[in-house]
């Protein structure tokens, strides 16, 4: 028998033997049946903390009625309760015995030594909520749930489970249940683990990474033995959780394994250098390590020194973020007066208060700061408590001076050095001399692999190739904007008049300024409007003139930030007399019109806050220095370089677009107009090469790959993975055939819900083929494909796109288009050209169903050709979406929509027996709508049956309408505001409902049918 493909049970089977066999967990059971399961079995944990951890009986209550109210208090958010509850797990209950004597801290988990405590496991474990759901596994620790674990089959994606997991914490299912919960997991046997936190979404599910059990080759069996090993999951909870300002995360492995390495060098009282690449976390595993210093050492101070403002001002953000108060120094001279004191343990400080407003560092700063330390420095000095010292951005060169100074200061003090980015080959040895071999690494292509980062896509773009004469101008406009449509490319044409002339101008700023703004009418992202820019201009003059020809071509959306004040101090002495003002008056005017009468600061604040939440409406910033280094850096789709940079700088600028930021956004683009690398002068995509050369190339290795080359690459993929989707479909693979493929025919009902993965593959599939199709179109040529070819590709891209529409409409899919793929439609009306484009797009805002009601047979015609024209593909189209709305709708009322299903299996069959024409078969299956979408003017209800509830009892109580009103009176007499969900609350309405009913079938029945009625 084939092992591939097995079913879900089969996996869940194995897995609870893994967790009892290999993880040596209890077993407590199959929790199907049991009733009143809860994420805190009391009698579990009374019984751990009576029998191991030796508390009285009193204590035990009183901790078991704080841990319950804490809870169970439905009235806060579920951010909040889990908040709470964590503290108490981590931190113990304080109660007291009786009245008057001392608090007591009761430990619900015995932290210190961890294999103690009770590990055990139950599977379909079912929770009663306003909707009944039923977890996989879900892991207790002493009787209280902290994990949860949801199976998928192999061939089923492991988002799924994800998506099953966010549903559940919804108040409409069982929200309660994971008040206590600290992982929220998800997994099948080809993609292994996914784990996150409560109200994770799903793009920042992780997976785990470690060498130990490698020869495992199951990813799933080899995920849950590293991360659910008992000592292991009791650290990560007690020692890797954060509440970071209103979202609760969880380490990711790099993270852990950072700070676990740390934490051995600092035992054996040993510095060193922690690399973590830009965007994967660093701030919080500095974090992390800061908390577990000071609970390992109680007398421990630490000192974190930053460069630059914005970080320590970031960096004290970060620690209040998760309630540790820091201290944030305000010079040298009041560093020196805190570490002469015992307190504050957590202190941040700037390596110069008062440097340049431009924003630059450099020796003198830190000389001056070193100086002022020294002045600072009482007689008889000497640091309060065991010192630790943070050195972030520790690359820079200049730390190596600061690190002495601060060495006689604190001669006994601990270094450890923090960087995003590579340390140069001249400074490496340097800076391990002087902070100490690297602790832990996590390199630029591993934090791509694991998409933490995004890829980064590199072009060379020479501006001067384009511009020579107005017919080249021409023929260049038509060869970038070949593969637009043609409303596309009209569209585009009305801003070209202004276009042509800045391209006609010889300035060099003016061609790149019309050509950023030729990407923001073609580029997907910046396009559509959920993507931005940064342009890095040389100077701040060449940033302002930017900006004034940004705004001459009608591009008003953009703004410049750099360290400018626009004082007028700043043009003291610039006044020539002559007609044609200097550089630094004409910078003066730009800026003045561009604030416009508020404050540098204010208006950086507004800029950034737009730039960042409505892209849209601020698309471009203008920067030299600000804005590319930093925790503060937005969000940014494309980086456009018109500076001289390397190194550190140019590492650290090209990192600023590497940033998750959506589903849409796959790559960060970096386009390149000086040339940086050398690659448009020697044709090689050689990136560690010209300006990142002071690099060991190990350091740098997949940093920056060539946009034409990987675009070739990801589009050959795309169309191979449809191509191969889709290669079982009957032949000649026309609409009817894809239909009954990825739908099933109405014959088959279940094979609709069977084809749900395939037809989710083929939506999935779709979007990166129009994705990939859309990023190289403008480019086809230079990226190696033939005229033949590329009419080919275009053809194939619009025929997949067609095939999604069609089976999205006769699944009864469409509905989903917004939420799936909300940049589609752009990519589509400006690629390919859809010619249903108009017609589809009367289902945007209603399902088939609902303009059937509202327009009645007419609404045939909304429906594309392709289906329209054959009698039988419009028939399946309706009915699969009739039958949809059936199921969904089930459940408010049985009886009713089983009767409904029973009349649309009937009509069907006299489609297919030709006893009905298609005329009326039409007027028939419009009627059936109206009753399935309006059952209160379906059939003759007495007109007491005046809601959908009381139809609802009426139907499902033998047509009784004494008692369906008998029933529905007491419900709403009884039931309580958030009744749903609250076991006493929902006790006292089954209570009402069972003084009219003698059956206990009958009484489970209807309660649950009264939950899904939204009136109670």
């Amino acid at each position: 028998m084939s092992q591939v493909g097995q079913h879900e049970r089969q996996t869940q089977n194995r897995i609870v033997q893994l967790f009892q066999q290999q993880l040596n967990y209890r077993y407590l059971g199959d929790w199907y049946y049991r009733p009143n399961n809860s994420n805190i079995e009391t009698e579990i944990l009374s019984t751990f903390l009576r029998d191991k951890q030796g508390y009285s009986n009193s204590l035990i209550t009183k901790a078991l009625y704080e841990l319950n109210k804490v809870a169970g208090d439905q009235s806060k958010s579920l951010y909040d309760i889990n908040k709470e509850v964590y503290s108490l797990l981590r931190y113990g209950v304080n109660v007291k015995e009786e009245a008057g004597e001392n608090s007591q801290t009761v430990w619900l988990i015995n932290w210190k030594n961890p294999l103690e405590n009770d590990f055990a496991i139950a599977e379909e474990v079912t929770v009663k909520g306003e909707n009944t759901k039923r977890p996989d596994i879900v892991l207790y620790i002493n009787g209280i749930a902290l994990g949860v674990l949801e199976l998928k089959r192999s061939t089923i994606s492991v988002s799924q489970g994800i998506r099953q997991n966010l549903d559940n914490q919804k108040s409409i299912f069982i929200k309660s249940f994971f008040t206590t919960m600290q992982f929220v997991m998800a997994g099948n046997d080809t993609e292994g683990l996914r784990y996150a936190t409560i109200e994770t979404p799903e793009k920042y599910y992780l997976t785990w990474k470690e060498d130990s059990n490698s020869d495992i080759a199951n990813p799933l069996n080899r995920h849950l033995l590293q991360l659910c090993e008992k000592e292991r999951f009791l650290e990560l909870i007690h020692n890797f959780i954060v509440f970071d300002s209103g979202i609760k995360k969880l380490c990711r492995h790099n993270q852990y394994f950072g700070v676990k390495a740390a934490q051995s060098y600092i035992r054996r009282r040993e510095g060193g250098i922690i690399w973590h690449t830009q965007g994967s976390g660093k701030s919080l595993t500095m974090v992390w390590l800061t908390k577990w210093i000071r609970e390992y050492n109680p007398n421990a101070r630490v000192l974190i020194i930053t460069d630059r403002d914005e970080l320590d001002e970031q960096i004290k953000n970060v620690f209040l973020g998760v309630n540790e108060n820091i201290y944030r120094t305000t010079s040298g001279r009041d560093l020196i007066t805190q570490l002469n004191n015992t307190t504050p343990w957590l202190l941040c400080s700037l390596i110069h208060k008062f440097g340049r407003k431009d924003g630059k560092r450099n020796q003198a700063d830190y000389d001056n700061y070193i100086a002022e330390l020294k002045r600072s420095l009482p007689q008889d000095f000497q640091a309060k408590g065991d010192i630790y010292v943070f050195v972030d951005e520790c690359h820079r060169t200049q730390s190596g001076d600061l690190h002495k100074a601060m060495k006689k200061i604190l001669p006994n003090a601990l270094f450890i050095g923090f960087t995003g980015t590579p340390l140069l080959k001249k400074d490496k040895e340097t800076s391990i001399d002087i902070f100490g071999s690297y602790i832990h690494t996590y390199k630029f292509n591993e934090a791509v692999t694991d998409k933490v980062v995004l890829d980064l896509r590199y072009e060379a773009r020479n501006v001067d190739q384009y511009i020579t004469s107005q017919d080249k101008i021409d023929k260049w406009f038509e060869a970038k904007t070949r593969n637009l449509t043609e409303y596309a490319k009209t569209e585009l044409k009305k801003r070209w008049g202004t276009m042509q002339k800045v391209l006609s101008s010889k300035s060099r700023l003016e061609k790149i300024v019309a050509d950023i703004i030729l990407d923001f009418n073609t580029k997907d992202r910046l396009q559509n409007g959920r993507g931005n820019a940064m342009l890095v201009s040389s100077s701040i003059y060449e940033a302002c003139k930017y900006y004034e020809l940004f705004q001459n071509a009608g591009f008003t959306k953009c703004a410049i930030v750099t360290s400018y004040d626009g004082s007028p101090q700043s043009i003291k002495g610039e006044s020539t007399g002559e007609d044609e003002p200097t550089e630094k008056l004409k910078q003066y005017d730009i800026y003045q019109k561009m604030l416009n009468g508020k404050s540098p600061d204010k208006f950086e604040e507004e800029v950034k806050k737009k730039f960042i939440e409505e892209p849209a409406q601020m698309k471009l910033l203008i920067v030299v220095d600000k804005l590319l280094t930093g925790f503060d850096t937005p969000p940014t789709t494309y980086l456009y370089i018109d500076k001289s940079m390397r190194d550190h700088s140019l590492f650290q600028a090209v990192c600023r677009v590497n940033r998750l930021d959506g589903e849409d956004k796959e790559y960060g683009y970096i386009i390149d107009y000086k040339d940086l690398f050398k690659s448009l002068e020697k044709s090689v995509n050689d990136y560690t090469s010209e300006a990142f050369e002071d690099y060991d190339t190990d350091d740098v290795d997949g940093l920056l790959s060539d946009r034409l080359t990987k675009g070739r690459e990801r589009l050959e993929i795309a169309r191979e993975s449809i191509k191969a989707l889709c290669e079982p479909v009957a032949a000649p693979k026309d609409t009817d055939a894809y239909g009954r493929y990825f739908g099933g025919a109405n014959d088959e009902p279940d094979k609709l819900q069977d084809n749900q993965q395939k037809r989710l593959a083929l939506y999935k599939y779709t979007a990166a083929l129009v994705r990939a199709y859309a990023n190289l179109a403008n480019d086809m040529t230079e990226a190696g494909y033939t005229p033949a070819e590329i009419e080919i590709i275009k053809q194939e891209v619009k025929h997949y796109e067609q095939v999604r529409a069609e089976v999205k409409l006769r699944s009864g899919d469409y509905i989903d288009l917004k939420t799936y793929e909300p940049a589609m439609r752009h990519l589509i009306d400006s690629y390919i050209g859809a010619e249903e484009s108009e017609l589809i797009s009367a289902f945007d805002d209603m399902t088939l169903i609902q303009l059937i009601v509202e327009r009645g047979a007419n609404a045939v015609d909304a429906l594309p050709k392709s289906i329209k024209q054959n009698p039988t593909a419009v028939a399946e189209t309706i009915e699969n979406n009739l039958r949809k709305l059936i199921v969904d709708q089930q459940p408010t009322n049985p009886k009713y929509f089983e009767n409904m299903s029973t009349l649309l299996d009937e009509l069907i069959q006299l489609r297919k027996t030709a006893a009905e024409d298609y005329k009326g078969y039409l007027q028939q299956i419009v009627e059936l709508s109206k009753q399935v979408v309006q059952p209160s003017n379906s059939s003759q209800y007495p007109q007491s049956l005046n809601s959908p509830a009381k139809r609802a009892l009426y139907d499902n109580l033998n047509q009784n309408e004494g008692l369906a009103l008998r029933i529905d009176d007491a419900i709403r007499k009884t039931k309580k505001d958030g009744w749903r969900g609250n076991r006493i609350k929902e006790r006292e309405v089954k209570n009402a409902i069972k003084q009219h009913l003698t059956s206990p079938e009958d009484l489970e029945r209807i309660f649950e049918i009264v939950k899904s009625q939204s009136e109670y």
